[in-house]
């Protein structure tokens, strides 16, 4: 595969003779596919959304793309448990063909219901720790829609800039991310698998991010984690949501001192990923 490729500064547009595909897996219940598929397009991927039916039944194949994306919803109306019956579909029908995609140099990206299906399918937090940890129900007893602050705390991922900030909104009952104990997130920690945690604008002694700042009452803040490779990652908040410069509440300050003219800090991170795609082995461009 030959490719023209050029990265701005900071992580911009990819400027390519081809576009590498990135499938959007929809299944019923899923409701922000059009926000992702439009993010992917905004950072140069050809994406198409595709129902898991297609993929189960060989008429669509993984190993066509570059980049396998999850995006948020009410799977299958969670009526099991949050993603729990798509994850059982991928872990049952397609596990070797996600394994072999990822051992290709695909990335798998999960965001709020799919990281939920990547956290229970056994995707994350990777081969050995399959059930260590959780997404739980919020501390605050209902749903939380709300702007949040994060921060990247890894550098083994392509989709983040380690020490990188970006906001953007969650929206979810089961978000509240619980590790078997305390000797799994000091493993995940070591292991640069924690990739995103929530900030406190104004953090207190002792530690800790305050609700609502921690929306979910999450352990260690964390918002979403990676594998040991960095190439699949999940989590809860929708980056999908903050790719336009007007899309975050404060765009009129913003558009003044920190956003790039025109962008959204959330497509940085689709932006990265896209890059990545070209840069991995084994993918696929149109």
């Amino acid at each position: 595969m030959t490719a023209r490729v050029t990265e701005a500064a900071g992580g911009g547009q990819v400027s390519s003779e081809r576009r590498p595909r990135a499938l959007v897996l929809r299944a019923p219940g899923t409701n922000c596919d059009r926000e992702t598929l439009r993010a992917l397009d905004l950072a140069g991927a050809r994406a198409d959304a595709v129902h898991i039916e297609a993929l189960l039944s060989g008429e669509r194949l993984l190993e066509d793309q570059a980049l396998l994306v999850i995006p948020g919803g009410f799977t299958y109306g969670d009526d099991l448990g949050a993603g729990v019956i798509l994850a059982t579909r991928l872990r049952t029908k397609l596990a070797g063909a996600l394994r072999e995609f990822v051992a290709a140099g695909g990335l798998v990206l999960g965001i709020c219901n799919g990281f939920q299906v990547l956290v229970r399918a056994g995707l994350l937090p990777g081969p050995g720790m399959e059930g260590t940890v959780t997404l739980a129900g919020n501390d605050s007893g209902r749903f939380e829609s709300r702007w949040v602050r994060l921060r990247s705390e890894t550098g083994i991922s392509p989709f983040l800039v380690e020490g990188g900030h970006l906001d953007c909104p969650v929206a979810h009952g089961e978000g509240r991310f619980v590790a078997r104990d305390a000797s799994v997130l000091e493993e995940l920690q070591r292991n640069g698998q924690i990739a995103l945690r929530y900030v406190d604008p104004e953090p207190k002694a002792g530690g800790g991010v305050r609700y609502p700042f921690n929306p979910n009452g999450s352990m260690g803040d964390v918002a979403g984690i990676c594998d040991p490779t960095g190439r699949i990652l999940g989590l809860m908040p929708h980056p999908e949501r903050n790719v336009e410069p007007w899309h975050d509440p404060a765009w009129t300050r913003l558009a003044r001192t920190e956003a790039e003219p025109g962008v959204g800090p959330g497509l940085e991170m689709f932006r990265r990923c896209v890059q990545a795609a070209w840069r991995g082995a084994g993918v696929s461009g149109s």
